[in-house]
């Protein structure tokens, strides 16, 4: 089926988020370890950025490593840091020639300074392309963000520096800053939480739930999720008549 055909391109959203999950129950079912479908799951990035490219989507957030994820065996964190330095490495010239720009969110300074390396001069690289930013969230958790912004506003508040809190001074205390909230967050492998994910940031956010796992998700899947929502009515707390 032409998925693409069914989309209107002049109204798709600007930021697309996305909890990449199932990497390692795919890796299960080929009979390989878990690091293998991380492996996998680098096509599917570089198949969905060419997709987002192509509905005009200005913003592409990735949940490549969470805070919790530390806490999964020593092995496949080492891969996952190696494989994300290798990526960076072998991508970068070629996202830069395709006008991505590539930015991060997270804490960023508790990754390793390999990672920490390659990430600086991959952002530094792609800073000027302006058709697409292509946001890695890594060492990320939102709890860890909005706890992090309260603290930096709570310091202000105290030295005398900032009066008056509003929603729009935690935005602007937050790794996303500059970054418009996604419209659409897709998860990915069935199933159905955030996971800490982009808590402040999805408040109005459509969600599209898959059962496909990651290493299998393709440029069709995304356009199906864009067809999802382009069918529901985004009332942002109003009624229909108040739209029209």
């Amino acid at each position: 089926m032409d998925y693409l055909s069914k989309i209107d391109v002049s109204n798709t959203p600007e930021h697309i988020a996305i909890i990449m999950d199932g990497n390692g129950r795919w890796a299960k079912k080929q009979g390989h370890e878990r690091l293998y479908g991380h492996n996998f799951g680098v096509e599917s990035i570089r198949e969905t950025l060419k997709a987002a490219k192509e509905l005009k989507v200005k913003y592409l957030t990735l949940y490549a490593f969470s805070t919790e994820n530390w806490n999964r065996p020593k092995e496949e964190v080492d891969g996952l840091m190696d494989l994300l330095v290798r990526s960076l490495a072998n991508e970068v010239k070629e996202l830069s020639e395709s006008g991505v720009r590539l930015q991060t969110i997270g804490d960023i300074k508790g990754l390793p300074e390999s990672c920490q390396t390659e990430l600086a001069e991959s952002i530094e690289f792609t800073k000027d392309n302006k058709e697409i930013t292509l946001v890695l969230a890594l060492n990320y958790s939102s709890r860890w963000e909005i706890t992090n912004a309260v603290q930096e506003i709570a310091q202000k508040v105290k030295s005398g520096e900032l009066t008056e809190i509003s929603t729009e001074e935690i935005s602007n205390h937050l790794t996303t800053k500059g970054i418009p909230d996604p419209e659409l967050l897709i998860r990915t492998s069935g199933e159905h939480r955030i996971s800490n994910f982009l808590l402040w940031q999805i408040a109005y956010s459509e969600f599209h739930f898959t059962e496909t796992l990651w290493p299998d998700f393709k440029k069709e899947d995304l356009y199906k999720a864009v067809i999802d929502y382009q069918s529901r009515e985004r009332r942002f707390g109003m009624v229909s008549e108040q739209l029209t």
